[in-house]
């Protein structure tokens, strides 16, 4: 039996507007309440001559992040990758019809 390689998982959340597609090997349920952390995000090589220019703007924004703590409401979707894709940023486009699951407060009953 061959030994799996760690597991690479693709986040996709809002944020500020925005819907950032991000690549990373761990992701748990935070001890903050609500929060998922996601830890070693995963950029492509610099190995192409041609440079996406949002991949090297989430590179940046990103750069020297340990951990990241994201709103569970803001995560839309988190699969679990066989290779990499290319991270990116894209315009969070209105006028869907899914409403986000309420939450009741913590503490009031």
């Amino acid at each position: 039996m061959s030994k799996r390689e760690a597991p690479i998982y693709k986040v996709i959340f809002l944020n500020q507007g925005q819907v950032y597609e991000m690549y990373a090997r761990q992701i748990f349920q935070s001890d903050l309440w609500g929060f998922l952390e996601i830890e070693e995000f995963v950029f492509g090589e610099r190995t192409q001559v041609v440079v996406d220019p949002s991949e090297e703007r989430l590179k940046s924004q990103f750069e020297g992040v340990l951990r990241s703590f994201v709103p569970m409401h803001s995560i839309i979707r988190i699969d679990e990758v066989e290779r990499l894709g290319t991270p990116k940023i894209s315009e969070a486009k209105g006028g869907g019809n899914v409403m986000p699951f309420p939450m009741p407060m913590p503490g009031k009953d």
